[in-house]
């Protein structure tokens, strides 16, 4: 879909996990980041990665790296507000920014697919995921239109909850099932990264 840039959102503080890169955790032999990557790349047009501080860290996946364009660690508005920034400045085609944990190993592959049907079956302005009742508001497609909409909220009005400004448009929801895995489980802890080894050797044996 290359009206879609897809963001991998890598820019917060992994306190959870006692500091680090979650995303650079390994399972089976592979990093979550690189299971996010390879579920994300065939759903968009460009894929480009949210992450703050030294961004050879991640020299080894290739990807454009873009900072939050907002200091101070505000949470994840910050880095949708720099995806729909990189877009408007990279991808002039574009007309819609995907965002997607990377903390998330078993990302379903028509996410993008799915989100936008909701959006257009419902006339909604932005769309998230959705599973066994929890919405996912990290897992969301953004309209790059909203850029500044989005950029006035943060500086200027100090909005933090994703919630509270997604509030102020038609949001659709996109449902997953939850079998054989929820596919917006996310590795925050390092007993996560333990259950997820357990969830994929399980998964491989059905």
């Amino acid at each position: 879909m290359s009206e879609v840039v897809g963001l991998l959102l890598a820019g917060g503080l992994s306190r959870r996990m006692g500091g680090g890169d979650k995303n650079l955790q390994r399972l089976a032999g592979r990093t979550i980041l690189e299971r996010v990557i390879d579920a994300a790349r065939p759903q968009v047009g460009a894929l480009v990665l949210n992450a703050n501080g030294d961004p050879a860290r991640f020299a080894q996946f290739g990807l454009p790296v873009a900072a939050d364009v907002v200091g101070g660690y505000p949470g994840p508005l910050a880095g949708v507000l720099t995806g729909l920034e990189w877009a408007r400045d990279h991808a002039p085609d574009a007309r819609w920014v995907v965002t997607f944990a990377t903390d998330a190993p078993f990302l379903p592959g028509d996410l993008v697919t799915r989100l936008a049907a909701a959006v257009e079956r419902e006339g909604a302005d932005l769309a998230c995921a959705r599973s066994d009742g929890q919405t996912h508001p990290v897992f969301g497609l953004w309209p790059v239109a909203l850029a500044a909409d989005l950029r006035r909220a943060v500086v200027e009005e100090g909005v933090r909850k994703v919630d509270a400004w997604t509030g102020r448009y038609r949001l659709a929801v996109a449902d997953f099932s939850t079998d054989p895995v929820d596919p917006f489980f996310n590795a925050n802890r390092p007993e996560d990264i333990e259950e997820a080894e357990r969830l994929l050797v399980w998964g491989a044996s059905r």
